[in-house]
């Protein structure tokens, strides 16, 4: 597989858009900044008691167990260093990423020596994107992300893969529920999509598969690695992998620092030399 650096592939002509979309997408899907940052520390998870009560609330009660071991917070920071497999190139780069839960995800991509390349901010609504090495943006609504991903995702979907969370949708009473060694598995379909979800003894998201076959689509996410991060249990390592066709995009997530709940800012700008892509 050719090795480039991101500035390489991002001069090639004709392409810088659109590898800037993926990084955005996948990235995003598809990643600290705080002054207090903490050593990262692998944590032992502690098994979540989900014996059922009565019969007939027994998957109800599964579910509200899940739901109150999810990471819960106001603001996330998190550095990665992230390795990107794009088909033909593999890069390395680093990701910063900030999250304002429900409202806004704020992602800068830096490759050799610190240098940014692109910035976006990705809102329930919209997604704002500028090349800095090409001086192009990108300002389109949410479902411009699918030419990248499936219909089914959405903003909380973002959200919840960045931080190791379960996706929401997949926590209903449809889904099938199944234990075994401590671990409990969630399978069902979504909107054409079948899903199988895999949680540990703490009910933390350890694995997590998308599919629908008839439209060439699938999404695998892998969480590992869990630290303590103010307060909280997340997962360090978060591996993606997604195909749409005949795309495929394969995303290794390596935080090295995370924080929640601290001030943050998000700070974005168009400069007024720079141009729409097409």
């Amino acid at each position: 597989m050719k090795r480039n650096t991101l500035n390489s592939i991002l001069y090639k002509s004709g392409r810088h858009t659109a590898i800037s979309i993926k990084l955005i997408a996948l990235c995003s899907l598809l990643l600290v900044f705080s002054c207090k940052s903490r050593k990262q520390v692998l944590v032992k998870r502690v098994a979540v008691d989900t014996a059922a009560k009565p019969a007939v609330d027994s998957k109800a009660i599964k579910i509200a167990a899940i739901k109150a071991q999810q990471t819960n917070f106001d603001t996330f920071s998190g550095k990665a260093k992230t390795r990107l497999d794009m088909g033909t190139s593999s890069n390395d780069v680093t990701l910063n990423i900030r999250i304002k839960r429900d409202q806004k995800i704020w992602v800068s991509i830096t490759a050799i020596a610190g240098i940014e390349v692109a910035r976006a901010v990705i809102t329930p609504d919209s997604i704002m994107l500028i090349n800095r090495l090409q001086s192009l943006y990108v300002r389109k609504p949410f479902n411009y992300i699918y030419k990248y991903t499936g219909k089914q995702i959405n903003y909380k979907t973002l959200e919840s893969l960045l931080i190791g969370n379960a996706i929401p949708e997949l926590l209903n009473e449809g889904a099938d529920f199944k234990v075994d060694n401590g671990n409990t598995t969630l399978t069902g379909n979504l909107d054409d999509l079948v899903y199988k979800l895999i949680l540990g003894p703490d009910m933390k998201a350890t694995q997590t598969n998308l599919g629908n076959q008839g439209a060439g689509q699938s999404l695998q996410v892998v969480n590992g690695a869990f630290i303590q991060a103010t307060n909280r249990i997340m997962p360090s390592q978060i591996d993606i992998a997604s195909v749409v066709k005949d795309k495929k995009i394969q995303v290794n997530l390596h935080y090295t620092k995370a924080d929640f709940d601290q001030p943050l800012e998000y700070p974005f700008s168009i400069p007024s030399r720079y141009t729409p892509a097409d």
